[in-house]
């Protein structure tokens, strides 16, 4: 199918251009996070050849996702919803079990991670939803479209996988924000939500429980649920205000800081960069939210714009809860940073949102609403 030439001129250059400055970043941290030194050298453990490998389909994935009709995904979201929780489904009976959590689905050259594809299923079938409602949603509508999100959640919490399973339900509920509820719906949460929440308690696992105890005063369990914070705050803590230097790190490199390559690699930033390089870190994080807020403004037609807005959602609260987690300001829940923290999966996840989003861009003039 032959591409129309006038999208080139549509691309929106400064997300991509940080897009692929956040995954060189992540790549040169990564390098760093898994090596450790020895008595003659340092050693590199093959996570930062499998991220770039990674990286490099992600980057085609992404080429893919900008150049098709993104208004096509109409009609594949129910479908793509249903053969999700098709692939939950069977992680219960032939999922693989890694550090005590069966999440991932072994294809042989790959694990692959069905809640990943979980978060572009949310956000694709809540944009159809939500772009056919011309009115703020009333109990009725609101229970409907909660649905999709509670049912993709709900099975990643059972595997069990609390953080992406929240990640699910927090990204349709920011698109339910910006769509908008009725003022009844609104008081009625706003009550609810925050009587309701203790409840949940009572659900959760007891590593979980230790966890959020530990959170409040890690110090009460410092070489089991709280080590994890303390040495993240220690490693921050000690890169000062300019850093150690790259690969200096003694956290890192003297292997203290746990899970250095996935849910902690800001740590390792934060220790050899200090913070003026965190800082930078955050302002090119900003920078790429403040692009999709953009995109999603520009779009043209609603289905485009919700797209734009679940993307932006889907960034947000990995972000934010990420840096949250690291700085000790929330407990820890196992989401990754974006194109910093290592992974198969949410990488090539990663590259195709930022397609989808482009492709929203790169649309905007040529057809109407």
């Amino acid at each position: 199918m032959p591409i129309d030439r006038r999208l080139l001129f549509y691309i929106n250059w400064p997300l991509l251009g940080v897009a692929i400055i956040l995954f060189l970043l992540g790549v040169l941290n990564l390098y760093s996070a898994s090596g450790f030194r020895t008595e003659d050298a340092m050693s590199v453990a093959p996570y930062f050849n499998k991220q770039l490998l990674w990286g490099l389909m992600g980057f085609f994935c992404m080429i893919i996702f900008m150049f098709f009709d993104y208004r096509h995904l109409k009609t594949m979201a129910w479908p793509l919803f249903w053969t999700t929780v098709l692939l939950l489904f069977a992680v219960f009976f032939a999922g693989k079990t890694i550090y005590g959590a069966k999440r991932w689905l072994d294809l042989g050259f790959m694990n692959f991670q069905p809640s990943e594809l979980a978060k572009i299923a949310v956000l694709i079938v809540g944009a159809r939803i939500l772009s056919k409602e011309r009115e703020p949603l009333d109990f009725i509508r609101l229970a409907y479209v909660l649905g999709v999100g509670l049912i993709l959640g709900g099975l990643v919490i059972k595997q069990p996988d609390l953080g992406s399973g929240l990640s699910i339900i927090m990204i349709l509920g920011g698109m339910i924000l910006f769509r908008g509820v009725t003022a009844r719906v609104f008081k009625t949460c706003i009550v609810a939500i925050p009587c309701l929440l203790p409840l949940s308690w009572f659900f959760l696992h007891e590593y979980q429980k230790r966890r959020i105890l530990t959170f409040l005063d890690p110090t009460t369990d410092p070489l089991g649920a709280g080590y994890h914070i303390i040495q993240s705050e220690i490693a921050i803590g000690s890169g000062g205000f300019w850093g150690k230097g790259f690969l200096e790190g003694t956290q890192s490199q003297l292997r203290f800081l746990p899970e250095r390559h996935t849910d902690f690699a800001v740590a390792v930033f934060g220790e050899e960069w200090g913070f003026a390089g965190t800082m930078i870190l955050l302002s090119l994080f900003c920078f790429f939210l403040y692009q999709m807020v953009i995109i999603a403004r520009d779009a043209r037609g609603l289905f485009g714009s919700y797209l734009a807005v679940g993307v932006f959602f889907y960034f947000f609260w990995q972000i934010l809860i990420n840096t949250g987690m690291v700085l000790g300001l929330m407990p820890v829940v196992g989401i990754p940073l974006p194109f910093i923290s290592y992974g198969g999966s949410a990488t090539l996840v990663n590259f195709c949102l930022v397609g989808l989003v482009l492709n929203v861009s790169m649309r905007r003039f040529l057809f109407k609403q």
